[in-house]
């Protein structure tokens, strides 16, 4: 599994990262403008990413806006709703607004850190990404 961790909190990457390790080659984008950039060049090397976990406070473009035009990539590749990467937000955000825009635009799951390793894996689990 291809994975891309988008967060500016370097610890945060790290932990995640450690997490998700055990099950694929981790990258990690430190804002929106990033990963965007990222799945771009993984498309155009034909290979996207099978799972993007993605902050919303960022600096430059925050995850909210990634998130949508990630999937505007995939749009414009051909890529039919629910069949392109993952995406889960993990962020401090815990407010309805955030988790409805964020589901409107599409993402796969939302978490909130402080992030729990088995909360992860259940949301992987619930998305069919993992059967551990």
């Amino acid at each position: 599994m291809r994975i891309l961790i988008v967060d500016d909190d370097t610890d945060s990457s790290r932990l995640i990262s450690q997490h998700l390790t055990p099950f694929g080659e981790c990258e990690v984008a430190v804002n929106g403008q990033d990963a965007v950039e990222s799945v771009k060049l993984a498309f155009e090397e034909a290979h996207p990413y099978d799972l993007i976990c993605l902050d919303i406070m960022m600096p430059d473009l925050d995850g909210q806006d990634a998130l949508k035009k990630i999937r505007d990539l995939e749009k414009e590749k051909g890529i039919r709703v629910g069949e392109g990467a993952k995406i889960v937000m993990i962020t401090a955000l815990d407010d309805d607004d955030n988790k409805l825009v964020s589901f409107l635009r599409l993402c796969d799951g939302y978490l909130t850190k402080p992030l729990q390793k088995e909360e992860l894996f259940e949301k992987l689990r619930e998305i069919e990404l993992i059967n551990v």
